[in-house]
């Protein structure tokens, strides 16, 4: 891993310096931060936009595991999108520009130069992810009321996993195809076809977004990670064997490669 240190000070000042964190970080914490105020007034708001037309239906006072919903749903959909655009140029616009082969004219190998991105993007999407959760669950006790804060510890680790699946696939796409348009649209596939195939009984557990249902039942306190035994730990292998697939087949198709 000779240079890994310098590949990724390098990644991270480029995050910075591109705006790339601070625009990705403002997503988060506006997702944090709007998801439990509209899961608090979106009743209210129904009602005063449909006027007479809800007369007669009660609609149920929102209560804290909405916030949890609403933010759950929030932060995997805009998230799941971030990292597939951080992700689908990593490799293919340094090769493009010629960037990567003179790095590795330098005294760096390929698997310092693929692992410095990996842990940059997960380092960018760990902490916009943890803000965001925080936030969240600041404004779910200043709206409804104070859930655990080791339940949306959970919800935090769980949703960086299902975000870094998604990253680490546009990767792979960005290893194997040279090209960051089709890195990011094999991103995309994959973002809708697990989504559809975690609606499958039996077969969404297996996959990240079986992460999401155990994530929603811990920051909601009605279950604990030793209830929830292998209900929580089968999406949780399940979701590191995906990442540790397409990082060794890109980490494979890399050092192969002529550049």
């Amino acid at each position: 891993m000779t240079g890994f240190g310098i590949l990724l000070r390098k990644e991270l000042l480029e995050s910075w310096r591109t705006y790339r964190l601070l625009v990705v970080l403002g997503l988060f914490l506006f997702t944090g931060l709007s998801s439990p105020v509209l899961a608090r007034f979106t009743p209210e708001i129904i009602q005063l936009a449909a006027g007479e037309q809800f007369a007669g239906i009660e609609i149920p006072p929102p209560v804290a595991a909405d916030a949890v919903d609403q933010m759950l749903g929030n932060l995997t959909q805009f998230g799941a999108l971030a990292a597939i655009l951080l992700a689908m140029g990593l490799v293919a616009s340094e090769k493009d520009r010629g960037t990567a082969a003179f790095l590795l004219a330098k005294p760096v190998t390929r698997s310092s130069f693929l692992a410095a991105k990996l842990v940059a993007i997960g380092s960018v999407l760990a902490v916009c992810t943890a803000m965001a959760v925080v936030v969240g669950w600041v404004y779910t006790a200043l709206l409804f009321e104070t859930l655990p804060v080791t339940g949306w510890a959970w919800l935090a680790v769980l949703t960086w996993m299902s975000l870094f699946a998604y990253a680490a696939i546009t990767f792979l796409g960005s290893t194997l195809t040279g090209s960051a348009a089709a890195a990011a649209g094999l991103g995309f596939v994959a973002l809708i076809v697990l989504s559809i195939a975690a609606a499958i009984p039996g077969v969404g557990q297996f996959l990240p977004p079986g992460l999401l249902g155990p994530a929603d039942a811990l920051a909601s306190g009605t279950t604990t990670a030793g209830e929830l035994g292998a209900d929580l730990l089968i999406p949780v292998v399940s979701t590191i064997v995906l990442v540790a697939a397409c990082i060794g087949l890109a980490a494979r198709s890399f050092g192969r490669q002529e550049l």
